[in-house]
């Protein structure tokens, strides 16, 4: 991790390299706090969709905190804070991410609720779809059963084809002049100044961009593997979402038998669009599965 971070950590909390059997993974981490009497819920572990980082989660840590729940979000290799190479697809194949998701329950000492947004979702579905054993319960935030809508696989094909021939860089100062960078490919709004987005969009690796984007155009439905797992599941997300259409995530968590929470005014990241209510619905649906 670099030692001048271009977001600070949220109060409380303290970023630090997460050693593990795949190697080191920059994350943030918040314990529960005194309103929670210093006592521990339960540990969660939360990972990133597309373009994004452990810092899309990070107005979730103070309300969780509050609710007796440490919180480590993860920056996925190549992501953000977590190396990787920059020219190798292969280390960002499905499988080889699902194992470091894996390893990190199990540096982490499990087992741990997990949380994945979006690309997040898919990579934590095929984790569980490995070994469930190292985790207590699976929330999807904003991720669908397969592919990405087409408008979204157009944006990620302009993406692709950028990286082709651009750096990263070039392909930076492409997308402000396009517009908004939510809105043209880049990262998710919300989350900071464009310097501190820039910072951000420069740390992850073209290949790892190049891989999961391909992954996110070609995912096949495997729902039904994922409900054959004893594992209690909840499906959240927004009233709106471009990328998987919210009646196509109301089917999942019914093929699915889970918890299903919509949250009002947000879109394709409650996270941060309405971290509040996310938060409460979060660990409303921990505390009702009891202590792990």
């Amino acid at each position: 991790m670099t030692s001048h971070p271009a977001f600070p950590p949220p109060p409380g909390a303290r970023a630090y390299a997460l050693r593990t059997s795949r190697g080191e993974f920059a994350v943030v981490d918040s314990s529960p706090s005194p309103e929670a009497g210093g006592e521990e819920r339960g540990v969660v572990l939360m990972l990133p969709g597309f373009t994004g980082s452990k810092e899309d989660f990070r107005l979730l840590h103070e309300p969780l905190a509050q609710r007796g729940y440490r919180v480590v979000a993860v920056d996925g290799r190549g992501q953000h804070e977590s190396t990787g190479p920059l020219d190798d697809e292969s280390v960002y194949a499905q499988r080889e991410l699902a194992r470091d998701v894996l390893a990190q329950a199990a540096a982490l000492g499990g087992p741990v609720h997990l949380v994945g947004h979006s690309l997040g979702g898919q990579i934590a579905r095929a984790a569980v779809l490995l070994d469930h054993s190292p985790f207590v319960s699976f929330t999807l935030v904003s991720s669908g059963p397969a592919e990405i809508s087409v408008s979204q696989q157009q944006r990620v094909k302009l993406l692709r084809d950028a990286l082709a021939v651009l750096s990263m860089a070039e392909v930076w100062e492409a997308i402000e002049a396009m517009g908004p960078p939510e809105e043209v490919g880049g990262p998710a709004r919300g989350l900071g100044d464009q310097d501190q987005l820039r910072r951000r969009w420069l740390g992850h690796s073209p290949a790892q961009l190049l891989a999961t984007g391909r992954q996110l155009c070609t995912e096949p439905d495997r729902v039904a593997e994922l409900a054959a797992v004893p594992l209690p599941f909840h499906v959240l997300s927004g009233t709106h979402d471009d990328t998987w259409p919210v009646a196509i995530l109301d089917d999942m968590a019914l093929r699915l038998d889970a918890h299903r929470t919509v949250i009002t005014g947000a879109e394709h990241s409650p996270n941060a669009d309405q971290p509040l209510p996310t938060a409460h619905a979060l660990a409303d649906f921990w505390d009702g599965l009891g202590r792990p």
